[in-house]
């Protein structure tokens, strides 16, 4: 049931406020449990961020840098999110080899490998820059 369905009938409601917001919260963590489930991509990059952002507190570094180390995390899971998407809409379309199916996951992936070279360069610029650490 989505939070524009009405559980009593097949009507759509728009529902507003903390209802709605329940239902935001569920279907969230329904996405996040399947994520940390079946997909292993997701998994790894999940436990590096579980790594790196405790990190990213830790280090003696502005607040805009780490903002940008945190930043640069949040920002591979998010693609990461939108790419199983992709590929799960279009699994679902059909699992027979089409030459469509790969022009709707293929970017999909780009996008993901663009995400981690920004995440990448990101925390290696800082990393370089602020090495050996000192407290500031």
């Amino acid at each position: 049931m989505t939070a524009d369905q009405h559980p009593d009938a097949g009507e759509v409601v728009r529902w507003t406020g903390l209802k709605r917001l329940l239902f935001t919260l569920v279907n969230s963590g329904k996405g996040l449990r399947f994520l940390l489930r079946k997909e292993e991509a997701f998994q790894l990059e999940a436990l590096l961020a579980c790594v790196l952002i405790p990190i990213a507190v830790l280090l003696p570094v502005s607040p805009v840098e780490r903002l940008l180390l945190i930043g640069a995390v949040f920002t591979v899971l998010i693609v990461e999110v939108l790419n199983t998407s992709i590929e799960v809409l279009t699994d679902r379309v059909g699992l027979d080899h089409h030459e469509l199916s790969g022009l709707a996951k293929d970017p999909g992936s780009l996008a993901v490998t663009f995400s981690l070279i920004l995440w990448t360069v990101v925390w290696g610029t800082i990393v370089y820059q602020h090495w050996p650490f000192t407290a500031q």
